[in-house]
């Protein structure tokens, strides 16, 4: 991949994405940007609940103003409905079911243990690296605030700085760097009611701090405005937590527009390119979780310096799997060719998606398995599980007010049919007509008018699997012990390193006996950080400095600390 030049790029996307009336927009070339700054804001458990992408009853400010700053891009799909191995597929840009992330999700969190297997890291293949690693070895300072959570550990040679409200200070004069922030608030668990009584340690933990949260947060949404779709009961408990989301996500909003406000502050916008997105689709009952759209589909803006593309729309499919690859092209960094994605923005972008696929697991103690590929038009969904229901009971889901009106309902046989197939035997395929049917309610699996639709993604969905691999065709507990025999987890090997003598220094080479490890140093400089190993690095004689290695998945090596020879 050639250096991105930011000018080259922005007039490609200028010059060939539709805006509101269809047309295109034409540009003249803007100033050359070499590795511009990128940063990546993310909403959690949050569909397209965004007054620029169409909701009336949305309070986004924050959103909108850089939705109107920068592109709209209005097709774009998670590879899970939840957010584990949603951000395992978007760090590495590789589909989660290929590196052992897929299951919701690995770590077992206290006092939820029952029905999973042992807590475990998921190992990817000895190649995958996550892309703000990669970003690292091409010159850009990293940090995250904070929420990782990518199934395979927090490997220390991701991020420069990853902590509550680390930010892009700790760079060096003029280095470029990548920064991702989460806003928590629209989380599934700000839905919980306070007046609750938790169970576990975990349970307790989310009530006293919505207790806390909302103290002096009244409702700002009327439960009376909402839709409610028509998977739902229209009951008080759905409409309050449909309106609670709203209210979540209006909060959330004020999150971004700090982030924005400090970006302005610091006279970063004009070199940044900024990105607004979610994680995966709705906190709901139905759509998190899920393979539907409702799970799936996010809102994604990004805004380019300079305001160019500012306004316009972009309808192409685009999968969360794409962001790393995309991500690497505007920095100049070469795209691996084990990745998944696809260059949907760089100088050399590829050409556009003709689906996008997804994938269901174990969600906490319910086993699933299930993958759904998409068009613009129709969605197919296969169940790899007999007699498998869609809603089984999951606590942490459970407790909202939402999912206990839907098992109620159930329970009195009052549910509208959209809502009790949920708790009925699922079919072994599903087949939505997207444009006629949004909210995929009508399966027309099996129909003679769409046999060769059917049949079509059905052959376009095995050979995606068989083209990048699937974990799920054995059962977890076997996975495990394919990545960590007997159970127990492998430990990384220590670092070591080779001196090679010139006529003033010496020439460090450093290596571990781990295949697939990620290594970095600490130098005895007084800056206490560890530095990523790209290629052998030059110290005085009597240098001397610490080593440490990981392999995604594996536990960190012992330090290791060393001297250089003297002369």
């Amino acid at each position: 991949m050639n250096k991105v030049i930011l000018a080259v790029f922005l007039c490609v996307i200028c010059s060939c994405s539709p805006i509101k009336d269809g047309t295109s927009m034409q540009t003249d070339v803007s100033p050359a940007f070499e590795k511009p700054n990128i940063v990546f804001f993310l909403y959690e458990d949050m569909s397209s609940k965004v007054g620029a992408f169409g909701d009336p009853l949305a309070v986004t400010p924050n959103f909108d103003r850089i939705a109107n700053e920068g592109v709209r891009y209005t097709r774009v799909f998670t590879s899970a409905g939840v957010c584990s191995p949603s951000r395992a597929a978007l760090i590495t840009g590789r589909h989660q079911m290929s590196i052992a992330s897929q299951h919701m999700r690995t770590v077992t969190s206290a006092g939820v243990t029952e029905g999973r297997p042992q807590s475990y890291s998921a190992v990817p293949p000895v190649e995958v690296k996550a892309f703000p690693e990669l970003l690292r070895a091409s010159g850009y300072y990293t940090s995250n605030d904070y929420k990782t959570d990518y199934q395979f550990g927090d490997p220390f040679t991701i991020w420069d700085k990853t902590a509550a409200k680390a930010d892009w200070s700790g760079r060096d004069a003029n280095q470029p760097f990548f920064h991702m922030a989460t806003s928590l608030l629209s989380h599934e668990s700000y839905l919980w009611p306070t007046d609750m009584k938790g169970t576990s340690p975990l349970e307790k933990y989310i009530v006293a701090r919505n207790k806390k949260w909302f103290k002096d947060k009244p409702p700002m949404t009327n439960p009376q405005d909402v839709v409610v779709p028509p998977y739902y009961p229209d009951t008080p408990e759905v409409r309050r937590d449909i309106a609670a989301q709203y209210d979540n996500i209006r909060l959330a909003d004020e999150e971004l527009g700090l982030l924005y406000a400090r970006l302005e502050k610091d006279g970063l916008l004009e070199n940044t390119i900024l990105i607004v997105s979610t994680d995966h689709g709705d906190g709901l009952p139905r759509a998190k979780r899920s393979l539907y759209d409702s799970g799936l589909q996010v809102p994604m803006v990004v805004r380019y310096p300079d305001g160019w593309g500012a306004g316009s729309v972009n309808d192409e499919l685009i999968s969360f799997v794409d962001i790393a690859p995309t991500i690497l092209s505007w920095a100049g960094t070469d795209i691996p060719k084990w990745i998944h994605g696809r260059d949907f923005a760089g100088p050399d972008r590829d050409a556009p998606n003709t689906y996008i696929y997804a994938a269901q697991d174990r969600m906490d103690n319910d086993r699933n398995y299930r993958r759904a590929i998409r068009s613009k038009d129709y969605k197919y969904i296969k169940n790899y599980l007999p007699n498998d229901t869609y809603f089984e009971p999951i606590p942490f889901r459970d407790v909202l007010p939402s999912m206990r009106s839907l098992w109620k309902g159930h329970a009195e046989g009052t549910l509208p049919p959209a809502a009790e197939f949920l708790f009925q035997p699922l079919p072994d395929v599903q087949l939505y007509s997207l444009n006629d049917d949004p909210h995929e309610v009508k399966n027309i699996a099996g129909n003679k008018s769409t046999q060769s639709i059917e049949n079509s993604l059905k052959h376009d969905l095995e050979e995606f699997i068989e083209r990048v691999g699937d974990m799920s065709v054995v059962q977890e507990e076997e996975m495990i012990l394919n990545m960590w025999p007997n159970g127990k987890q492998p430990v990384t090997q220590t670092g070591m390193a080779t001196f090679e003598k010139s006529k003033t220094a010496y020439l460090v080479t450093l290596t571990s006996e781990t295949a697939g490890a990620s290594l970095a140093y600490m130098l005895d400089d007084g800056e206490e950080k560890w530095r990523l190993y790209t290629k052998p690095f030059s110290l005085s004689p009597a240098s001397e400095f610490q080593t440490k290695a990981v392999r995604y998945g594996y536990r960190e090596s012992e330090v290791a600390s060393f001297t250089v020879p003297k002369n």
